[in-house]
């Protein structure tokens, strides 16, 4: 099984996020893949909150760590792209490691592949992000 780093929302309407989340995850395994999805196991009650900035940054700086052994990326864009998910696709983006787009309720469109890569290289995007939550080059 190739390791598969998930991304999708969270923040915002955090219910339907999660749900969908969930769904990322059946979709990964349903394609023979180990999904990791750290904004559904860091955000559990009793570990991290994901209002609180500096548990935010420790979970998001967690999952990217982990990130480092994935294959992957799936970047499921059914309900946009976060500021979260922007953050870590440039991340992974930096380290060399794909990025795939993926939907689970219709086919990746061209305009789908050419938001992603845009996403995945923002530069004003990335220097904040970099300077806040560091990159995959930083050791936990």
């Amino acid at each position: 099984m190739r390791l598969v780093v998930i991304e999708s929302p969270y923040a915002g309407d955090v219910e339907t996020n999660v749900g969908y989340a969930k769904r990322c995850v059946w979709d990964c395994l349903r394609r023979g893949e180990a999904p990791y999805a750290s904004h559904l196991l860091f955000t559990q009650e009793g570990i991290l909150d994901d209002r609180d900035p500096e548990e935010r940054l420790l979970g998001l700086s967690a999952g990217l760590a982990w990130g480092r052994s994935a294959a992957t990326v799936a970047v499921y864009l059914d309900r946009g792209i976060s500021g979260g998910m922007r953050h870590g696709m440039q991340a992974y983006a930096k380290a060399g490691i794909p990025i795939e787009p993926r939907r689970l309720d219709g086919e990746v469109t061209d305009e789908d592949r050419k938001a992603v890569e845009e996403a995945s290289t923002d530069a004003g995007f990335s220097a904040r992000s970099t300077l806040a939550l560091g990159s995959l080059d930083d050791e936990p």
